[in-house]
């Protein structure tokens, strides 16, 4: 569980900062349902962008915002549906977007999820602490940007290979950036910078979103409950939820997945990965170009007891969908093909990794031979406003975009089967259980009794910690109280 012992004299520092800066926080219950924020928090929203380093943008941190860069307040969770014309499958593939965050990416969520907890018990300092948020790339966006809305040094790590524009803009926003090497797979070298950083001697805080149980408890009750409430809008009597797919990345994702199961009994969760790093899949390990998902690893809030499928994507398909989805002639190809215009200019909200994962929905369509009865839905963890140079990359890589590849890379996508995945036994979610062992265990210094608690007490270890939502909230509201800015 999330430790909530309160260390008092912090905490009282800490209302006193908050009165002073004028910053209060939402509770998870905002965070699911934004008709419960004040008024006066939505008064100001009305004058601040989606980006700006305004601390009323913590209140922003829902998949429910309005689809505007500046002034937007509330509606339903932002989406998109893959009609079977544009996918190749049968089913109806939904995915949820994380363009209309601040920052552009969902990773904020996380991130609150993780220091909200330290902020409200007095076990962060924000007024002599740095926080760490090692990452492989949207997790320390969302890190340094939440940091400067509560007006505390951040310190970001991500791999020295990731996009240009996380470089450009986490430059102006967090006060120390570190690039570790290697490509998006190569976490081992940000955990070894985290080390490096513990052993520092300066006064730091490091939230790392591959152990830090906030991550999942975040997914689980916000990005569960938005799930929730779109396929209810759409489930008619005959129609069912099938599954939930999202990359293994840090793990929390998948988190979302595992409430979705109690609520539509009968679904699965699967687990999406490149298959140039199929750790999940054949305990393998290399480099991919997917960003934003992790690897070589098996992150420790993972719930591998609960999750019933890996998928692996090869990188290459990605990449060119990728220049399919926002080339001029790509879209028009897709709307020749049958594609909606409406749905072809808005596939700029898919980002390479939600490309990977709306890949691994199709082929967990097709595996499990879904029909239009069927929705799927994943995650578009951030979308092309995050990768625009990516296509500069390609096109100087490739040469210019062409009529003729728009169709191969159509063919490309109708050609998407069932290799490289795997339905997973009891005993294959335990072979991938068993891999935190060396991470976690032998690198990491984590215990091995909570690593056996995780598989043997499954129910009440993981119970226990997706429940803990409402004693966060209640300890929130009782600090917003005392700050008395609301």
């Amino acid at each position: 569980m999330i430790d909530l012992t309160v260390r008092t004299r912090t905490m009282e520092k800490n209302i006193q900062f908050c009165k002073e800066k004028k910053i209060a926080l939402p509770t998870f219950a905002m965070m699911k349902d934004p008709g419960k924020i004040p008024d006066s928090i939505k008064t100001q929203l009305k004058d601040i962008g989606l980006w700006d380093l305004h601390s009323a943008n913590l209140f922003r941190i829902s998949w429910k915002n309005e689809q505007k860069d500046a002034g937007g307040l509330y509606g339903s969770p932002n989406h998109i549906i893959l009609p079977p014309e544009l996918t190749g499958c049968r089913a109806n593939i939904i995915m949820l977007s994380g363009r209309w965050f601040p920052t552009g990416a969902h990773k904020v969520g996380a991130t609150f999820g993780c220091l909200a907890p330290g902020l409200i018990t007095g076990q962060f300092d924000p007024q002599k602490t740095k926080a760490v948020w090692p990452s492989t790339g949207n997790y320390c966006r969302g890190g340094a940007y939440i940091s400067a809305l509560l007006a505390c040094s951040a310190i970001a790590i991500l791999p020295e290979e990731m996009s240009k524009e996380r470089f450009e803009w986490l430059n102006k926003i967090a006060g120390q950036v570190i690039a570790t090497p290697g490509c998006e797979s190569n976490v081992k070298e940000i955990f070894d910078k985290c080390w490096e950083l513990r052993n520092s001697g300066e006064d730091l805080q490091i939230f790392n979103q591959f152990d830090e149980l906030g991550n999942p408890l975040w997914h689980y009750t916000v990005t569960g409950s938005a799930i929730e409430e779109i396929l209810n809008s759409y489930l008619t009597k005959g129609q069912r939820f099938a599954g939930y797919v999202s990359s293994s990345g840090s793990g929390g994702t998948l988190a979302a997945g595992y409430y979705l199961k109690k609520q539509f009994p009968g679904s699965r969760v699967a687990a999406a990965e490149a298959l140039q790093c199929p750790t999940l899949l054949n305990n393998g390990f290399g480099g991919h170009r997917i960003e934003g998902i992790g690897d070589k690893h098996v992150p420790w809030v993972h719930d591998c007891k609960d999750t019933d499928f890996v998928i692996a994507v090869d990188d290459e398909v990605p990449m060119r969908l990728l220049r399919l989805f926002n080339e001029e002639k790509g879209r028009q190809a897709l709307v020749d093909n049958g594609v909606s215009p409406d749905l072809v200019e808005r596939l700029d909200l898919l980002g390479i990794s939600g490309i990977g994962n709306m890949l691994a929905a199709v082929k967990f369509a097709k595996y499990n031979e879904l029909t239009e009865d069927d929705y799927v839905v994943s995650i578009a963890t951030d979308s092309m406003q995050l990768y625009g140079s990516r296509l500069d990359e390609l096109t100087q890589e490739r040469g210019a975009y062409s009529d003729i590849m728009a169709q191969q890379d159509i063919q490309l996508l109708d050609s998407v089967g069932i290799d490289h995945m795997k339905e997973l036994s009891y005993y294959d979610k335990k072979a991938i259980h068993n891999l935190k062992y060396y991470t976690w265990i032998e690198q990491q210094g984590k215990d091995v009794e909570e690593l056996n608690a995780q598989w043997y007490d499954h129910d009440s270890y993981w119970g226990d910690t997706f429940g803990q939502a409402d004693e966060i909230d209640r300890m929130i509201t009782e600090f917003n109280t005392r700050v008395g800015i609301l």
